[in-house]
């Protein structure tokens, strides 16, 4: 199953956990919003561990399933690449 996820998490430390939920299972196209592929049973674990993280009352995760054929039509406009800036780095 294709899907999109975007999420609006309140605390910095949630915020990181989250997204470090979601790259297990796909990639980051934006701050907020990653595009996944994973079949139902690693769907549902997705899930619970992200539920496990959250704060129900105080942050919100959205998943957008994609069928095959509108996956296929993804379009971009531009050129931009994102660049995580949750990754580490180095400094020369």
């Amino acid at each position: 199953m294709n899907m999109i996820i975007a999420y609006d998490i309140a605390h910095p430390k949630r915020l990181t956990r989250v997204a470090k939920i979601i790259m297990d299972y796909g990639y980051r196209v934006q701050k907020s919003i990653f595009e996944v592929t994973v079949d139902d049973r690693r769907f549902i674990e997705m899930k619970s561990r992200i539920d496990d993280v959250i704060e129900p009352a105080e942050d919100g995760v959205k998943f957008f399933p994609l069928c095959e054929k509108c996956a296929g039509t993804l379009e971009n406009i531009g050129n931009g690449i994102f660049i995580d800036p949750d990754k580490e780095y180095y400094v020369l």
